[in-house]
């Protein structure tokens, strides 16, 4: 009978096989719910039918690296059935599993609460007998799974944490993948399994007193090998090996060719080896020489030259060629085969003194022993101009005879002759003689092959059976010219067994997956073959020479030098520690912690405590983290189970102080549903015992006479009692009659439910976890009308709309706060004048004082005095009336306020000195003036210095003072708003605030120019600032307490008697973090985004009108460092002409930038970021010529001659000169087209440079205005003298205003410089150019060359890009 391996590799009959073939299969897709990390991760087994649960179990074990036993199946679409018996010896079938490619779910879950236990491979480097199925064997690219070559591993973005901590079945440990290190991964492996390499490596010592451990290559190349062999974790780092190349973790995102690395580390460990017994053990193992020579086909004189190498490049296709070279064989024969130099070719022969026919090839003199092939896959198509990769199929021996390549002559030549002679050329040439001393020096301690001489003229051979290699590494890509994935194929010099090293994965493979790796498709090796071949092919291939004598072999363990053997215990210790720690991570409880300090209010920490502590200990644990010590005894704490998110307290652990924390909290998981709150009480309280099942309420007591809304008291309830009960819990617990008890539950914001019904649950009602409730029982009749109309529910919605504001007023100098916009109190005379010459003023307290009473009354008549006849008083809310009852509606005054606004409009208008100049006796003129205008420095001024008034304005406010108004970080408001620009695209702002909409949607002016306000009075109350809030300074500080429903127009209305002027004179600053301010403009938007404690500032400044824009204007200065320089902000309005703008803007240029500009010389254009645009001509008008918008920004130059744009058809060009002589850039000078053509351009050039037009060439800057490029590249890199006629077409579309152009005279030569000036020069123009923030270079970026930085890291230079 025929037997064949089964899957666990034991012997069975091939019939029950063909048998099994034919079964039906069931499909499990199996999910992992244990924990968090590994919810996503799936498993798929497809299995024979007669399969039985506990095989489906032992396999479900065995893919995901757990103790079977440790943890449960159960049905996944059905929850509620119990868990799979894992000791059932039922199929799956009669277990009810559906065969026939139907998906039956399943999740594997914790046993008892307990995570399942992860298995651990306690075997060596294993070497298994039997054969393996197909299936289990892996090649090619890393797969997404836990286990090589299976299809039922798991499906993850990353290997699973249990896969990394057992070995591999093949003994062999991986390497982990820091990004894209698989390159190096491949040669790590390489050099492992090279005998000769790896004992070497073990030979050396580290001398801890030369070098430091952390830096040294051959060292952490030593740990790591020594981990490799000894290690029992599946796959194990190799960051100590980047770090000591120099690397940071940048460095593991860049690819690179295992070829280059192969070189780069070779050359490094040389220089780390230098004075040590392996200082030439590169040299001994991978050098091999071949000759480089040219032979005069005349005379037979040759000139030659020895080189060393320690890799063979192979090509793969020649270039031009149709098809590819079919095998190494043939590869290298065509790397020694000579080519013929003849006709314009032709050498010149020392001998013959005249250009001769030679032949000009390669010879190899000596072959390593382990000889490096690299097959030349990259390459680069002239036709396309990009690199690809060659994937045509290339054979290679598993024994490579290298005897046919060896430098051996058929015949008799006069080659020995000529190599002796003397006249051998100097550039490269030498002696026979010479060439007999090289090798005499190697042969006695080379391990390679090389030529025996027994003469001067006669050479011989070692026997053919010493040039016999054997191959033993296949490094493979997988992917394109553009990146890919390598891996190794490797074949172990112990066992003879070939294995595969992806990265963290090692599998067995055969020779047949050997095979796989030529490359190429099952068709001919046609020209095109490549293109649809398979794109995973070998890339290098390393033998080693089979010479019984000189082969080694691995060191034992019990071999191992002395040193190795030290550091073996060490490492091993390390992975014993990291074991037992991974033990106490896996057996800990992490657990959210919180606790209401008595002193620091809510904390918040994370509680690790192992699951067999007691809750006792967890307890003293989590006292200590809380820092309770000295503030609350320790048995006045106790831990409950809490949910932060609804803060309700689910349940309390009476009698379970001695039960461990893994049986209270459900086992141990990377994360839990509720978490713990260490209570604490007085030491007369008690602790009250809180039950599962029961929900918390919050409750709040309302005293309806004074307004008072208590803070709550906690009441716990069940679901099930009825409202009637829940009154006599509540009564209880705050002493309130039941019988006129009133009781409002707060579903959810703003929703108040008054329960009324006595037989009703409290389930029934509504009530969840946790829950707000507020209760009154006052003898009123408040309770017998509707609850909507009822004092309480006023009171309520009051309560949960209001809103805490803090909220700056402007500062401003004595005698200024006396003018203020104040009402008198009722009863008081309201003719009696405001003395403001007298500079009396008054604090915040004494303006609340005299205003708060009548500041409803206020609100009111302003907001009738503004609408229509038909608004009447009793079209408000009757809480106005509760909020002062003593209170009528005075309709005189209104005319009080309409006098003291205009008694302050006089005023200001007469008093000297009032609007805080810095020169008292400098009359006030009648125009208008900012609150920013005498700050010195104007280019940092922004939005607060917002112009007042305008010439088509008649409205006239008071000044701030001259000083900058210091805020609590210590900056003044000019250097936040500044950096507030620099950040105006950052995020937290709400849309109502950034003023994108057209302003006149949100005036506070109706058509007549009169306010317009709310019909409906909503909350309002302010306050002093309390004295011990440092927030801000106390005197300038209000808190104000309103209505989030306000809209912005009604709550600057309530503003207007704390901040002296009427509201249509100051601006609203919302402040955010870091005190960045932005305006709030849109007057008809609620405040309902604000929220408690959020911070306003106030600025004095005339508020938009309808048709009304902000517009910052800056300089733009052409030919300056920085050509873009702020100067103020400014208001522009609907249906203004652009002179008119121009004419409101000079009087405001002049007296806050001390710039005396001439209206005919100053131009105002379009600003696209820093690029200058379109140019406004005097006629435009705004939002029908030109598109205006909220902070609109602008452009202002001034011009050394009257404006020549007359016309829209015209075209402002900004041209450079650019002379090559004296490699300079000339400053910008304006030209002005009539039309788009390239003629009018370059006679415009040839105008103002005398060119003459035959020589004129012209080139379009590159990027952002100034189109800054460096001397250095500017003659070769632009697009100079396109060809076309027009400017509007590629490669210019020049077709607006404020394009770059530069030009230069053709005839002119380019200056010559040295190295030394070139260098130079690139510093200067590096710098320069990295402080204008524009990029050094226009060339694509290059790719990143791979470098081992000895002294530990790269050199940092600052003056190179």
């Amino acid at each position: 009978m025929e037997m064949v391996p089964s899957e666990d590799n034991q012997f069975v009959p091939k019939e029950q096989i063909q048998n099994a073939a034919d079964e039906l299969r069931v499909l499990c897709i199996i999910q992992d719910t244990t924990s968090a990390k590994t919810v996503n991760e799936k498993l798929t087994l497809n299995l024979p039918a007669s399969t039985t649960l506990s095989k489906l179990h032992e396999d479900v074990a065995h893919k995901v690296g757990y103790v079977s036993g440790t943890f449960e199946l159960a049905w996944g679409n059905t929850p509620d059935m119990p868990s799979l018996d894992q000791t059932s010896d039922m199929s799956l079938v009669n277990c009810g599993f559906e065969p026939g490619g139907k998906r039956n779910y399943l999740h594997l879950t914790d046993k008892e609460g307990e995570q399942p236990h992860i298995a651990s491979d306690e075997s060596g480097a294993g070497e298994s007998s039997g054969l393996e199925d197909s299936s289990q064997r892996f090649i090619g690219p890393l797969p997404r799974d836990g286990t090589v070559g299976c299809s039922g591993d798991y499906s993850s973005p990353s290997y699973s944490y249990s896969s990394i901590l057992s070995k591999s079945e093949t003994g062999y440990v991986g390497l982990v993948n820091q990004a894209m290190t698989c390159y190096l991964n491949s040669l790590l492996q390489t050099l492992f399994m090279t005998p000769e390499f790896r004992n070497a490596l073990y030979n050396w010592e580290f001398e801890e007193s030369e070098e430091d451990s952390v830096t040294s290559i051959p060292y952490q190349l030593q740990r790591l090998f020594v981990l490799l062999q000894t290690s029992k974790k599946r796959a194990i780092e190799t960051t100590d090996v980047t770090r000591s190349f120099g690397w940071d973790s940048s460095e593991a995102w860049q690819q690179h060719d295992v070829q280059e690395l192969c070189r780069v580390m070779f050359d490094a460990l040389e220089q780390k080896w230098k004075q040590t017994e392996q200082a030439d053990l590169i040299n001994q193992l991978y050098q091999g020489k071949l000759k480089d020579y040219v032979r005069c086909l005349e005379c037979g004189y040759e000139s030659w030259r020895i080189d060393t190498y320690l890799d063979i490049p192979l090509v793969i296709r020649p270039f031009g060629a149709s098809q590819a070279y079919g095998s190494v064989e043939e590869a290298l024969q065509a790397f020694i085969q000579p080519e013929t130099l003849d006709g314009p070719n032709q050498y010149f022969c020392e001998r013959c003194k005249k250009k001769c026919d030679a032949r000009k090839g390669l010879r190899f003199l000596h072959f390593p022993y382990l000889l490096t092939l690299q097959l030349k896959r990259f390459d680069f198509d002239y036709t396309t101009m990009h690199r690809i990769k060659l994937n045509d199929r290339m054979t290679f021996p598993e024994e490579l005879d290298m005897s046919p390549f060896m430098d051996v002559e058929d015949e008799k030549s006069p080659q020995t002759e000529s190599c002796t002679d003397s006249g051998a050329e100097n550039e490269g040439s030498c002696h026979s003689d010479q060439m007999s001393n090289d090798f005499s020096t190697d042969d006695c301690v080379d391990e390679g092959i090389c030529l025996d001489s027994s003469s001067s003229t006669e050479r011989v051979l070692k026997p053919k059976s010493l040039l016999t290699y054997e191959l033993f590494s296949v490094m493979v890509h997988s992917g394109s010219a553009a990146g890919g994935h390598y891996y190794a194929c490797i074949r172990s010099f112990s066992d003879g067994q070939w294995y595969s090293f992806n990265d963290q994965h090692v599998s067995r493979i055969t020779q047949d997956d050997i095979r796989k790796t030529y490359g190429g498709s099952s068709g001919g090796r046609g020209y095109y073959s490549s293109a649809f071949a398979s794109s995973t092919n070998a890339y290098m291939l390393i033998y080693r020479l089979k010479d019984p004598t000189r082969n080694a072999k691995y060191f034992a363990v019990e071999d191992f030098p002395k040193h190795i053997k030290c550091l073996v215990l060490k490492e091993k210790e390390s992975e014993e520690q990291e074991k037992r720690q991974r033990e106490i991570e896996r057996n800990t409880c992490k657990i959210k912690l919180f606790c209401m300090h008595p002193v620091k209010m809510m904390m918040e920490s994370k509680l690790e405590v192992h699951k067999d502590k007691t809750l006792r200990e967890a307890t003293e644990m989590a006292y200590k983290l809380m820092e309770l010590e000295g503030v609350v005894p320790l048995d006045c704490c106790r831990l409950v189970k809490y949910d932060e998110f609804h803060e309700y307290l689910e349940r309390s652990y009476e009698g379970e102080e001695d039960t461990p924390m893994g049986l209270l909290l459900g086992g141990v998981k990377s994360s839990y549903m509720f978490d713990l709150l260490l209570e604490t009480r007085r030491p007369e309280q008690v602790f009250q015992p809180y039950k599962p099942g029961e929900v918390m309420v919050k409750v709040h007591v309302v005293d309806l006479k004074s307004e008072i809304i208590a803070s709550p008291v906690s009441v716990r309830a069940y679901l099930n009692q009825s409202i009637t009960e829940f009154k006599q819990l509540i009564a209880q617990a705050t002493g309130l009659s039941a019988e006129t008890m009133r009781v409002v539950l707060e579903r959810c914001y703003n929703d108040l439910r008054l329960l009324y019904v006595p037989n009703k649950t409290l389930k029934a009602e509504g009530f969840f976890r946790s829950n707000k409730v507020f209760v009154e029982s006052s003898e009123t009749t408040d309770h017998q009308v509707a609850f909507t109309d009822s004092l309480l529910w006023k009171l309520l919605d009051r309560h949960g709309n209001t809103i805490r504001l803090l909220v700056l007023l402007p500062e401003q100098s004595p005698g200024t706060l006396a003018n203020r916009t104040l009402c008198q109190k009722a009863g008081s005379d309201s003719d009696v004048p405001f003395d403001g010459a007298k500079g009396n003023s008054k604090s915040v307290e004494a303006i609340l004082e005299e205003s708060t009473e009548k500041l409803k009354g206020l609100s009111l008549q302003q907001q009738g005095s503004s609408n229509s006849d038909s608004q009447k008083s009793s079209d408000t809310s009757d809480f106005e009336h509760i909020g002062s009852p003593t209170q009528e509606a005075d309709s005189n005054l209104s005319l009080c306020v309409a006098a003291d606004n205009r008694e302050l409009e006089n005023r200001i208008r007469a008093a000297p000195g009032s609007g805080g100049v810095s020169d008292p006796e400098t009359p006030f003129a009648s125009e208008e003036r900012s609150d920013s205008e005498v700050i010195n420095d104007r280019s940092t001024s922004s939005v607060d210095s917002d112009i007042l008034s305008s010439s088509h304005s008649s409205d006239t406010l008071c000044n701030a003072d001259s000083a900058p108004l210091q805020l609590a970080n210590g900056l003044d408001s000019h250097s936040i708003t500044s950096s507030r620009r620099s950040k105006a695209h950052e995020g937290k702002k709400e849309t109502w605030d950034t003023a994108e909409e057209d302003s006149g949607t949100d005036s506070e002016y109706d058509e007549n120019g009169k306010n317009k306000a709310d019909a409906q009075y909503l909350y309002f109350k302010a306050e002093p600032c309390p004295q011990d809030d440092s927030t801000w300074d106390t005197h300038k500080c209000l808190v104000v307490h309103v209505d989030k429903r306000i809209t912005l127009s009604a709550f600057k209305l309530n503003m207007e008697p704390y901040v002296g002027v009427p509201s249509t004179q100051f601006k609203v600053f919302r402040v955010y973090a870091n005190n960045q301010e932005f305006e709030s403009v849109r007057l008809n938007e609620t405040l309902s985004s604000f929220s408690d404690d959020n911070k306003i500032t106030i600025r004095l400044g005339r508020a938009l009108k309808k048709g009304e824009y902000r517009v910052k204007v800056y300089q733009l200065l052409v030919n300056e460092t920085e050509p873009c320089k702020f100067l103020l902000d400014t208001v522009f309005a609907k249906g203004m002409t652009v002179r008119q703008s121009k004419e409101e803007l000079l009087p405001q240029l002049k007296e806050q930038c001390k710039l005396d500009l001439s209206i005919d010389k100053v131009r105002l254009r379009k600003k696209t970021w820093k690029n200058p645009g379109t140019v406004f001509l005097d006629y435009h008008v705004y939002e029908e010529d030109i598109s205006i918008s909220s902070n609109w920004e602008v452009f202002l130059e001034v011009l050394n001659e009257p404006e020549k744009m007359k016309s829209m058809s015209q075209l402002a060009v900004l041209t450079r000169r650019w002379s090559p002589a004296t490699m300079k850039l000339g400053p910008f000078q304006e030209v002005i087209l009539e039309s788009s053509s390239v003629e009018e351009l370059k006679e415009k050039l040839c105008e103002i440079s005398q060119i003459p037009l035959e020589s004129l060439e012209f080139a379009k800057g590159r990027g952002t205005f100034p189109c800054d490029i460096s001397v250095l590249e500017i003659h070769q890199d632009l697009d100079w003298n396109p060809k076309v006629s027009t400017l509007n077409v590629w490669p210019l579309y020049i077709c607006d205003d404020g394009a770059v152009v530069f030009y230069r005279d053709s005839s002119e030569e380019l200056m010559e410089l040295s190295e030394d000036e070139r260098n130079e020069l690139m510093k200067k123009e590096s710098s320069r150019l990295l402080k204008t923030g524009h990029r050094v270079s226009y060339s694509p970026r290059k790719e990143k060359a791979l470098k081992i930085y000895l002294d530990g890291g790269p050199a940092k230079d600052t003056g190179q890009d």
